[in-house]
């Protein structure tokens, strides 16, 4: 492999990690190199970002790799979260929300594995919305990201506590986490509040 495409590689290896992040390690492992290349190529990509004022950044935290935004760009992606157009949860975003709120802690890869499909996009989605949030870590290999529900999450559902989530009597053969979320997605019907009506809901409570 020559070193445009180890490169190009490496840049793609840290976008589909998302927030979890890879060591030089790690990303060693799946190209085959020895980790002090990988990591002399990521020291190289980071100056190319910075270089050619890209839109992301590759940042080293604990330990790891991951691309991550650049701060002085902090005031559009908040535009973008609380912009009338997106305030609406997608049904995505509802499904990844019921199995968080049913099976928290929660990790990225535990959603995909019931969901099916990825997730990344909604989660990033209900953690703008702070309707979850990261509640520590997994001891698992990697230390992956665990997620769980917020305070903003039981106001905008009307929840005084997880207990009075949902818990209907499932009929024999169905499947328990689908029959949740049905039933949450009915308590959530009529409730697509604008991120404006949220904050003014929560400002009365």
């Amino acid at each position: 492999m020559d070193y445009s495409t180890l490169k190009s590689v490496i840049e793609g290896l840290l976008f589909v990690s998302g927030d979890e992040g890879l060591s030089s390690k790690g990303i060693a492992e799946v190209v085959e190199m020895n980790p002090e290349v990988v990591r002399d190529v990521i020291i190289d990509l980071q100056q190319d970002f910075v270089r050619d004022n890209r839109g992301v950044r590759v940042s080293e935290v604990a330990g790891g790799f991951r691309l991550t935004t650049v701060v002085e760009h902090a005031p559009y992606f908040e535009k973008l979260a609380y912009s009338p157009s997106r305030s609406s949860l997608s049904q995505a975003a509802l499904e990844t929300l019921s199995i968080v709120a049913y099976r928290q802690p929660i990790t990225r890869v535990e959603i995909e594995e019931i969901r099916g499909v990825k997730c990344e996009r909604p989660l990033h989605s209900l953690v703008n919305k702070d309707l979850i949030e990261e509640v520590g870590r997994a001891d698992a290999l990697g230390r992956p990201i665990l997620y769980g529900t917020t305070k903003s999450f039981l106001d905008y559902f009307g929840l005084a506590g997880l207990n009075q989530l949902p818990d209907p009597v499932i009929p024999e053969g169905d499947d328990e986490l689908e029959e949740r979320t049905k039933l949450l997605f009915e308590r959530i019907e009529g409730r697509q509040l604008s991120m404006e009506d949220m904050e003014r809901e929560l400002e009365t409570n």
